[in-house]
């Protein structure tokens, strides 16, 4: 999805906590008209957790019949992104010709590279009546040596993402390794997602990585005294046998992975080169970008 705020990089809004947690964020909220988006990455002081450099939780927004989400072509580079849903459906455009549907517990994984551009929207049948979208989308920053790869895009439907029972705690593992399985879905360095969906007095053990942040979707968990209420971010230390604790029904993401080092963020472009940037603004000002088959006429503009 197109970054919607003006400035990618929000205020921190954080507080200390326990020794085993760093810090925790609370989102930057958008009201995009009857949707809402919260924006708990990139901030000031928390610019990335490992390789994830961005963290959108979308929704839930309910929408009337004849109305849903509308996201014009856009560009993107040096990243890829990743669209994960709980609830709804997303039409998924791309200008390598991609066409794809992207429903609850599939993983869309978009590699910009270099540079590619999509749109988001629904199909007529989703909008033809009310309707729910609720999801979350990520970005990932590509290692240097990837930044100017070649674009490309993967789909990989739910019943391919390992689903397994972690002390009766149902759990996801979205991207890397985690509990003992590897996700199918391509990583281009240490990457740690999973989601899993605790009720009230059930525990979870984090999985280790160097850097790594709990979201709360829904519920509220604690982590030794530490309450983490519903939509804030814990950023934790690295430090073994971190086991939280569900206070009511809560679904948590964990996100993490090795630092790849930092990087310049601007509207939709990501880089470890201020120029490289500037030259992607240049070439999305004067159409230089390859267009979405199907999805020609419009495009967003470069925010000035």
């Amino acid at each position: 999805m197109s970054n919607t705020f003006k400035d990618a990089e929000q205020p921190c809004n954080s507080s200390g906590a326990c020794g085993a947690i760093i810090q925790i964020l609370t989102p930057k909220e958008k009201d995009l008209g009857g949707f809402s988006v919260r924006r708990l990455l990139p901030t000031i002081q928390q610019k990335m957790v490992g390789p994830w450099i961005f963290f959108d939780h979308m929704g839930p927004a309910h929408f009337p019949a004849g109305e849903g989400i509308n996201v014009r072509p856009h560009p993107h580079i040096g990243i890829a992104t990743v669209t994960y849903l709980f609830d709804g459906e997303i039409l998924h455009r791309d200008s390598l010709g991609h066409l794809q549907p992207i429903k609850p517990g599939d993983i869309n994984l978009m590699i910009s590279g270099r540079g590619i551009v999509h749109s988001e929207r629904e199909r007529y049948d989703v909008t033809a009546k009310a309707h729910t979208l609720h999801g979350l989308q990520l970005w990932l920053a590509l290692p240097v040596q990837d930044e100017e790869c070649e674009p490309a895009f993967h789909h990989y439907p739910s019943d391919t993402i390992p689903a397994l029972q972690v002390k009766g705690v149902p759990v996801r593992v979205m991207m890397g390794t985690a509990y003992g399985v590897t996700a199918p879905v391509k990583t281009f360095a240490d990457t740690l997602y999973v989601e899993a969906e605790l009720q009230p007095g059930q525990r979870l053990t984090l999985p280790m990585a160097d850097e790594r942040a709990l979201y709360i979707a829904q519920g509220q968990v604690s982590a030794k005294d530490s309450v983490l209420p519903e939509h804030s971010m814990a950023i934790f230390s690295p430090q073994e046998g971190i086991e939280i604790e569900a206070a009511e029904p809560s679904r948590i993401a964990i996100i993490g992975g090795e630092n790849i080092g930092p990087r310049f963020i601007e509207w939709n472009f990501v880089s470890s080169r201020k120029e490289r940037i500037e030259q992607a603004k240049e070439d999305w000002r004067n159409q230089q970008f390859p267009v979405v088959p199907g999805d020609e006429t419009e495009f967003i503009p470069l925010p000035e």
